[in-house]
Parts: C-alpha cells; sequence; structure tokens
C-alpha cells in the first residue's frame, strides 16, 4: 500500500526562552501555527520489519533524519514487526525555523500508526514524538498552539489566519549552536496568553541571529520597509522571516518585487493542520 501525507511548515508568533532545565533542555514559551508549504512523504508497507528512506534530499545523512528515527521509535515503542519504504520529497527549507524536520518525523508516526495498524492514541504518539525532538507534539496534535515546557505542554489557540509572505535568505542557522550561545537571554519573564493578544511579546533569537547573519538582518529590514511598515518577525531561530498581508493578491504582489538573493513563500495560515485536513 502507498500514500501521500503531507507534513507542514510552522511559524512561531513569538518565542521566548524561561529557563534552562538540569539536564540541559530550555524551557520556553511560544506560539506554534502552521502553513501550508509543505513537505510531501509516501509511504509503502514492507513484510519485514526495515525501513528505508528514499529522498533526493541529502543533507542530513539518512541515520540522522528524523523521519527514520520516528519511524524506529515507534517500531520500538509498539513492538511492530513491520517495515516501511518512505520517500520524501523536500519543499520546506532546512535551516528555517519552519521545523520541516520535526513535522516530517511527526507525519511518520501519524501514517505509520495507521498503515501498521498500531492503534495507538494522539497522546502516545506526541508521547513518543517528544523523544525525536521537542517540535513533534504539536505537528501531532495538529492544533495551532500555545507551547510552554520544551514546547511539549500545549494549549489550544486560535489566532488570525491570514496570508503570509515568508522570506528565506540564502542562509541556514544552527538551532543547537543558537541554544548554546552565553549571551542568550534564558530568563524571559512567563507571560499569559492576554499579553500575546495585546502583542506583549518578541523572538528572543532575532538580535542575536541578526548579530551573525546580515543576509537575515536583510529580509527582516526589507520586509519591513516593503510591508506597509508591519514589523516582519523571525520564526524560531531562523533564518526565515515573515510578515502578513492581508490579501493573497498583496502577499503575491510583494513576493514578486523580493531582491534575487531572497526566496519568497506566498503561504495561509492554518490553524488547524493540513495533515489531517489531506491524505490519499
Amino acid at each position: 500500500m502507498t500514500t501521500n501525507w503531507l507534513a507542514p511548515a510552522k511559524i512561531n508568533l513569538f518565542l521566548h526562552v524561561t529557563g534552562r532545565r538540569s539536564d540541559g533542555y530550555h524551557t520556553l514559551q511560544t506560539v506554534y501555527q502552521f502553513i501550508d508549504l509543505c513537505d510531501v512523504l509516501q509511504f509503502s508497507v514492507r513484510e519485514d520489519n526495515d525501513v528505508q528512506l528514499i529522498t533526493d534530499f541529502n543533507e542530513v545523512p539518512a541515520e540522522e533524519n528524523l523521519v527514520i528515527k520516528a519511524a524506529r521509535a515507534l517500531q520500538a515503542q509498539s513492538g511492530t514487526r513491520s517495515g516501511a519504504d518512505i520517500r520524501l520529497t523536500k519543499r520546506i527549507p532546512t535551516g528555517g525555523g519552519l521545523g520541516g524536520g520535526s513535522s516530517d518525523a511527526a507525519t511518520t508516526l501519524v501514517a505509520l500508526n495507521e498503515f501498521w495498524r498500531l492503534g495507538l492514541s494522539i497522546k502516545e504518539l506526541a508521547e513518543i514524538g517528544v523523544s525525536v525532538s521537542a517540535d513533534v507534539p504539536v505537528f501531532v496534535y495538529g492544533q495551532a498552539s500555545w507551547a510552554e515546557g520544551i514546547g511539549d505542554k500545549l494549549t489550544p489557540v486560535a489566532p488570525k489566519e491570514p496570508w503570509y509572505l515568508v522570506v528565506c535568505p540564502q542562509v541556514q542557522v544552527s538551532t543547537a549552536a543558537l541554544f548554546n550561545l552565553p549571551e542568550l537571554t534564558r530568563n524571559t519573564s512567563p507571560i499569559t496568553i492576554r499579553d500575546f493578544m495585546d502583542g506583549r511579546t518578541t523572538n528572543v533569537f532575532e538580535h542575536i541571529v541578526v548579530a551573525r547573519y546580515p543576509q537575515v538582518r536583510a529580509a527582516l529590514e526589507w520586509l519591513t520597509q516593503n510591508n506597509r511598515g508591519v514589523r516582519a518577525k523571525m520564526s524560531g531561530t531562523g533564518s526565515c522571516v515573515f510578515s502578513p498581508c492581508e490579501t493573497e493578491e498583496q502577499a503575491k504582489a510583494l513576493n514578486e518585487r523580493l531582491p534575487e538573493s531572497m526566496t519568497g513563500y506566498v503561504v495561509k495560515g492554518h490553524n488547524a493542520s493540513p495533515l489531517y485536513d489531506f491524505s490519499g
């Protein structure tokens, strides 16, 4: 059996780091929202228990790809003897703060739970997913969320769902490297959802990234200057930045003016994940 499944990107509408645990993980507050920029995965069930990744994407070795890690974590937790051939078509930029790897892992868990007939709940899949990457649970649950803890304590929220222009500079940013920097603000005071709705938020990584990557600074400045003065934001730890637009046409017109050194994506914000809107 072969089928297609979507793995959507996310944006962080803000990102605060509130502390650091004894195990080295950071605690944070953020809001995740999905966008309809998606990787595509195809699954073929194998009779043996081997898991093979088939892809033209070679920026990450297969054994380190979160798709493989998710499939093997699911095998280990369920005890299944089934395997899979997984074909991955990458469309989400790597190192852009859009969560592509974590989304691929979540889609793998949800799809293989069905094809291997495991019968695990969404909660059980999310618990497996957090062992793969802290961002996986929000993709498994598939709802825009206020997130706390290491990103795994989720409360559904319903922010506006505008059109966005997402701009990707030609640079990748290492999330792990940024979390280890001594100048990272790790004691941001916790805020409430009301504070978020009133706009009292920031992204604590933005000033660090723009100081190191002039391409990100240029993208933020260009998008702010050219989108009616609306301040552009960086997603996650970067490098991608985004700005809301009133209409799809406005986002497309803005994209057409984008400098050649940047890549733009006209996308729609979604509070319900496209993962659960499409399969087959």
